[in-house]
């Protein structure tokens, strides 16, 4: 029986009082455990929702006045309430810098450490040795030096930071030259001519899109001329008639003229990933190359804690450190623990240690291995003969907006049922009805797809049992 023809007032008067609900015996358990103020707000939310939705004329059953599916509406909203919104989710999409899913994945070791050092005090800005007050940078500083053989290393929040601060300490007022070629838009909305202006630099642009020459920054060099930049491409490349000035030579340009050469890096890469099939320049290369400050992410190819790096001659870098937005832009005790443990397994070539890294050197053969293991188990575990498993060669995908059409080989799992169509199957994922983490898959030609590069071998069993309960 409907309540929807029945006069709103009479509904109305039908729905208890907050106080009257905060009553009932499991709500006032409720308001033991998680406080009174949860259950009072909860109460209130779900009360004024159902006097909006008779206020509408919205449909009703008997059922909806009854105090204990009021009770019930009371616990779901208090759960909502102060349940975490930010969840760990499995990436089954072979994306490995998947930018809306956090990007790179923190080690375990690294986690260890950043544990240790944030569950009590930590000589964070103490110098152990001499009994006082120390640097917070010296913690990565010393392994960044040893990485890139840098005189010098500092560490903010993101790259954004890094490059807005290295323009603002050493070239606002004046003007950094930058070919036009270089003027990209990463991410969000990031463009290299607004950040500049932010920064308070000119912007000073040489050469076309397609083509620069040495001779172009030669000539636009003046009094005003603070810095020479080089923004390496990330998310996009210039093919065909197209080209630009080595580092080298601009490195050798600014020796002459007395002008710091700076290279916006984007990604950082640290490891050589060339036999893996990923073509990035090496931070490390920049710094032997000459340039003067580099400047590149800690959370993509590094594959450590969101972070931007800068690096380079010691007397550029202390005046990026002097300057009053490094305060401000500088990363807290927690990215510090974790970029520390991160660059430390990159001295030692423990490149497995780092997520990021393992996933993209893991060979195809690996990855179909586990895909044939896994495919074989679910089918044995499935009730029903309708769904379909398929394995078959595919590609993954670097991602992070910093390594366009760069794929790695590897073995996709296919998946199809006549009983739901893949966009159901994934929703039902997503929403995890079962299960402490939601899946992130693909779809592909209206079959979902797995790529268990990205799912580390812990969470095959979880990723088993989501599937199961999203194909029952």
């Amino acid at each position: 029986m409907t309540l929807r023809e029945r006069d709103p007032g009479a509904l109305l008067r039908r729905l208890p009082s907050v106080d009257e609900l905060l009553r009932r015996p499991a709500l006032e358990e409720l308001a033991a455990r998680s406080g009174r103020a949860v259950v009072l707000t909860a109460a209130r939310s779900v009360l004024d929702r159902l006097r909006a939705e008779i206020s509408l004329g919205a449909e009703f059953t008997e059922g909806s006045f009854d105090i204990e599916a009021l009770e019930g509406a009371v616990r779901d909203e208090a759960a909502r309430d102060t349940s975490h919104s930010l969840r760990a989710v499995i990436n089954a999409t072979g994306v490995v810098l998947h930018t809306n899913l956090g990007r790179a994945p923190i080690g375990g070791a690294a986690l260890e450490h950043l544990a240790e050092c944030a569950r009590g005090y930590s000589n964070l800005e103490y110098d152990l040795a001499a009994g006082q007050r120390g640097k917070r940078d010296v913690h990565t500083a010393r392994l960044l030096a040893r990485v890139l053989g840098s005189e010098a290393a500092l560490v903010v929040n993101n790259n954004a930071a890094a490059v807005f601060l290295v323009l603002h300490a050493l070239a606002r007022g004046g003007e950094a030259i930058v070919s036009r070629g270089e003027l990209i838009e990463i991410g969000d909305g990031f463009r290299i001519p607004e950040i500049m202006a932010a920064s308070g630099a000119v912007l000073r642009e040489v050469g076309t899109t397609n083509r620069t020459h040495l001779s172009d920054y030669e000539g636009a060099i003046g009094a005003e001329t603070r810095l020479l930049m080089s923004v390496h491409p990330s998310n996009f490349r210039i093919v065909g008639f197209a080209g630009r000035p080595s580092l080298a030579e601009l490195v050798a340009l600014g020796r002459r003229a007395g002008v710091p050469v700076y290279e916006d890096l984007g990604s950082g890469c640290l490891a050589d990933l060339a036999p893996y099939g990923l073509d990035e320049p090496m931070a490390q290369t920049s710094i032997a190359a000459g340039a003067d400050i580099i400047t590149f992410s800690g959370d993509k190819l590094l594959g450590g804690p969101q972070a931007g790096i800068i690096a380079g001659r010691r007397a550029l870098l202390e005046r990026v450190r002097r300057n009053p937005l490094y305060r401000a832009l500088r990363v807290d005790k927690l990215t510090i623990a974790a970029m520390e443990t991160t660059l430390s397994a990159v001295v030692r070539g423990a490149l497995d240690e780092i997520p990021t890294l393992r996933m993209i050197r893991m060979p195809a053969e690996e990855v179909e291995r586990r895909a044939r293991a896994f495919a074989a188990a679910l089918a044995a575990r499935l009730a029903t003969s309708e769904v379909e498993i398929e394995v078959s060669p595919g590609q993954s995908v670097v991602g992070g907006g910093s390594t366009p059409d760069q794929h790695l080989p590897t073995y996709l799992i296919r998946v199809s049922t006549l009983r739901f169509s893949a966009a159901e199957i994934e929703t039902r994922l997503r929403q995890s009805p079962s299960g402490p983490s939601p899946v992130i898959a693909r779809i592909e030609d209206e079959r979902l797809v797995l790529d268990l590069r990205t799912v580390d071998p812990g969470e095959e069993s979880l990723l088993a049992d989501a599937l199961l309960a999203a194909l029952g």
